[in-house]
């Protein structure tokens, strides 16, 4: 699928590019940004929520924290990052995130190049089984690591 060229617009606040909101394993996903180059993404994460570790070996991902408080395991360690932080992940380091604050956290996800994320938000929108997102995933050079143990 050809990616799209971006252009010059508003997204505007609360809103996900053209009305499309994403439900993914309970937290929800507005595209705000979607090019070859890059793609950005809102999120709420409910209390509890995650992303469980997992490695983008083909992307530069960073999240910019706009309200709440983010449990990180970045690379081996425990980190916390809070409103404001800008939280940089370089690509094929290992990374999970966690929400574990008692109150939602809402951030500005974006990665670059874009590859195929946006496809992969998709179509695991709505899977409620995590075996099946965490398949799916790695038809889109996301890989998800094995539990601790």
């Amino acid at each position: 699928m050809a990616k799209p060229k971006m252009t010059a617009g508003i997204t505007r606040a609360g809103e996900g590019e053209g009305g499309v909101v994403w439900n993914i394993l309970g937290q929800t996903y507005k595209p705000m940004q979607h090019s070859e180059a890059s793609f950005a993404f809102e999120t709420l994460f409910p209390d509890g929520t995650f992303v469980p570790p997992h490695v983008h070996a083909t992307q530069d991902e960073f999240i910019y924290m706009l309200d709440g408080k983010f449990e990180l395991f970045l690379d081996g360690q425990t980190r916390f990052a809070g409103i404001g932080d800008l939280i940089r992940l370089p690509m094929g380091l290992p990374h999970g995130i966690f929400n574990k604050s008692g109150q939602p956290v809402r951030a500005l996800f974006w990665v670059a190049p874009s590859r195929g994320l946006y496809e992969l938000f998709t179509r695991i929108h709505n899977v409620a089984d995590p075996g099946e997102v965490v398949r799916i995933a790695s038809e889109y050079e996301v890989e998800f690591l094995p539990p601790p143990g």
